[in-house]
């Protein structure tokens, strides 16, 4: 059961920011454990239940240790984070459901950071097609989460046929909508997982009508 980070998650978070060593991490690996993977671990769980019941759906948890392929200088992440995607290869094709807890605080929402030039494609031709639908779905999800839905956009736009979906087309990477926050009572205890999973319920709309673009 998730029962909540506390300020010592956040205070690991930083001590490992400014001590990224193993002599360092040993000493307060119980610490990481208790505050910060196990409790990860749970909300992960218990966000994924309604996702369960279809079909594709996987929940991934990230660790603290840095992939030792990468040959990065630091052995341990700054940060930890759980997402909901289909089982694909590499999510930051594809969208997802994400939660990240950092030092500065957490955020989470949905994210399609770098979709495959031909799935953008693919995207422009359905929506040409099925305007309302997809209109309608954004001004909805807007709507529900009180936030604007962004993206990273080309310099020079593709043109459209219909003046509504101009600013779609536009649309290159980076396509999210993602609430952050800062550490304080709104990230510590239980009623996090409340506040992150009616904001995935909201979003969940937007997050299945992108994984139809898998080109």
């Amino acid at each position: 059961m998730f029962t909540g980070f506390t300020p010592e998650t956040i205070d690991f978070l930083w001590g490992i920011r400014m001590n990224n060593n193993r002599d360092w991490f040993l000493e307060h690996k119980q610490q990481y454990v208790d505050t910060l993977y196990e409790p990860m671990k749970a909300l992960g769980k218990e966000l994924f239940e309604p996702f369960l019941e279809k079909p594709g759906n996987i929940l991934k948890v990230s660790r603290i240790y840095r992939d030792a392929r990468l040959h990065h200088p630091d052995p341990y992440k700054e940060s930890l984070w759980l997402c909901i995607r289909q089982d694909v290869e590499w999510w930051a094709e594809n969208p997802c459901l994400f939660f990240e807890i950092r030092p500065e605080g957490v955020s989470y929402g949905f994210s399609l950071w770098h979709p495959r030039t031909a799935a953008m494609e693919d995207f422009r031709r359905y929506i040409t097609a099925y305007p309302q639908e997809f209109l309608s779905l954004i001004k909805a999800t807007e709507k529900a989460v009180g936030m604007p839905i962004t993206a990273q956009c080309y310099k020079r736009p593709k043109q459209a046929e219909n003046p509504e979906l101009e600013p779609y087309f536009a649309w290159k990477a980076q396509i999210g909508c993602v609430r952050e926050e800062a550490p304080g009572p709104g990230i510590f205890g239980p009623e996090l997982k409340t506040k992150v999973g009616d904001f995935f319920e909201k979003l969940t709309p937007l997050y299945e009508y992108f994984n139809r673009f898998k080109v």
